[in-house]
């Protein structure tokens, strides 16, 4: 699980630096890929583990807020809000498999 989490650290450290340094000069139609944004919506969705799920917008959040020009915790509680809402609706509308990852 600590390795799990330094791994997490490390991902969403390098993802913001690629996307404040690299992707700005790439937008389509004025539009930037938020990498950030698009890897807490993929945990929250394939990992079953809530809290993971949750820790993974808080650490995403910060790293975000840290390389963007936004007030710091701006971006850890929209990432939390979308978690949130992404675990209730699994939990409510969509059946649990046999295989959890």
């Amino acid at each position: 699980m600590f390795l799990r989490i330094i791994l997490l650290i490390a991902a969403f450290y390098f993802l913001a630096i690629f996307q404040s340094a690299f992707l700005v000069h790439f937008g389509i139609f004025g539009f930037i890929a938020n990498l950030i944004l698009l890897t807490v919506v993929l945990i929250n969705l394939f990992i079953r583990d809530s809290y993971f799920g949750l820790f993974s917008a808080v650490i995403g959040g910060f790293f975000w807020d840290v390389f963007s020009s936004q007030f710091l915790g701006f971006h850890v509680i929209l990432l939390l809000l979308v978690a949130v809402f992404i675990q209730l609706i699994l939990k409510k509308y969509v059946r649990s498999s046999v295989i959890q990852l």
